[in-house]
């Protein structure tokens, strides 16, 4: 066999199939399956999701009916029920299953595939960038928006969407100004 020149050594260190990880696996399947353009979007998530662990770890150490872990453990469950990340304020166990794939479910493309604005999450990601959505009062460009349960109501189309119009249209609900526009 020939020695390897540099530049195919240097591909080859980019990928050790010596060492392959099933964690590398997952991270590439929540990259595809979510649409990061990111891979340090992935990395922060799954940090976070440590700190998250060390610190439910942390208050299971203390005993039950102590004064502070009660008091943190409904303040962190009441802030990861606010931003979307567990679904009842109850335990702890909830705590200990969220990982990196529980944040991408809370960015703002998927949330669009979720209330049904968009058929996939490309899609969506393109109509996000190409500006037809807003939260709120404010135009949102990006995709990687966290949306928490509070925003996800405030989820729209913006005014001058061209979108917007066909939805209305189609739905028999533009009216007599919004026809002037279009």
């Amino acid at each position: 066999m020939r020695e390897l020149k540099f530049h195919e050594k240097k591909l080859l260190k980019k990928v050790n199939f010596f060492n392959w990880r099933p964690e590398e696996e997952r991270e590439n399947q929540v990259v595809r399956a979510y649409r990061l353009t990111r891979r340090e979007d992935y990395v922060k998530y799954n940090k976070i999701c440590g700190f998250i662990t060390r610190l439910v770890a942390q208050l299971r150490r203390l005993p039950p009916q102590d004064e502070f872990r009660i008091q943190l453990t409904t303040a962190l469950l009441a802030k990861l029920h606010s931003l979307g990340l567990v679904d009842s304020t109850n335990s702890l166990l909830a705590c200990e299953k969220i990982g990196p794939a529980s944040f991408c479910r809370r960015r703002l493309a998927v949330i669009l595939v979720r209330l049904q604005f968009a058929q996939t999450v490309k899609e969506a990601a393109q109509f996000i960038e190409q500006g037809h959505v807003k939260v709120g009062p404010n135009l949102v460009l990006e995709p990687a928006l966290h949306v928490t349960r509070a925003m996800e109501d405030l989820v729209a189309w913006t005014d001058a969407s061209t979108i917007r119009q066909k939805v209305l249209k189609y739905n028999d609900k533009l009216d007599d100004f919004d026809l002037l526009e279009g």
